[in-house]
């Protein structure tokens, strides 16, 4: 393969990639650590994920355990997840915090679908337009005369397979998360 694919099918890996994490972050109905990964503390004047400064568990379905290793931490963890778009008011005992996520009603579970859906169309935008650019670039090699008619003709049909293959993989990502959301 080309130089230009290589990077084209590369970058729409990490666009694939972004997506996945984006979606990660929705909320189904039941308690996933994931959705804390973007949550940052300020941890002794570095911003700090909390999953590096605790452990967090799932005992059940819809509660999640954060336990600290530093408990002078508990307040500062408390209002990051107060300031995040979670929704969710933390409560402690001086050693744990608790996150208990309420089930989702019939109105929200639309909103996250909505909230799906652009965001995948967003990622096929960003796919599309790294096509393109592809594109540009195999003209470009052509009208420099580094590849021959034949050559641009083929890896035009490349960039286009994996956008293709991009897109179906987007799609497949996003219909997963939708069916999980919508099936409590």
């Amino acid at each position: 393969m080309n130089e230009i694919i290589d990077i084209a099918a590369d970058k729409m890996n990490k666009t694939i990639n972004v997506l996945k994490r984006d979606l990660g972050g929705l909320r189904a109905g039941r308690a996933n650590p994931q959705l804390l990964e973007r949550i940052t503390v300020d941890y002794y004047g570095s911003q700090t994920p909390i999953n590096q400064i605790g452990n967090i568990s799932s005992p059940e379905p819809r509660l999640l355990v954060i336990n600290l290793w530093d408990p002078k931490m508990i307040p500062m963890v408390e209002k990051a997840i107060q300031k995040s778009d979670l929704g969710i008011n933390p409560t402690n005992d001086g050693k744990l915090i608790r996150l208990v996520f309420p089930e989702l009603t019939e109105e929200r579970r639309k909103d996250l679908v909505k909230t799906i859906k652009k965001k995948a169309e967003e990622s096929k935008v960003a796919i599309r337009s790294i096509r393109r650019d592809a594109i540009e670039n195999i003209k470009k090699q052509k009208k420099d005369s580094v590849i021959t008619e034949d050559d641009q003709k083929n890896l035009e049909e490349d960039a286009q397979k994996i956008t293709d293959d991009s897109i179906k993989e987007i799609d497949r990502i996003a219909s997963e998360k939708e069916k999980e959301i919508m099936e409590f």
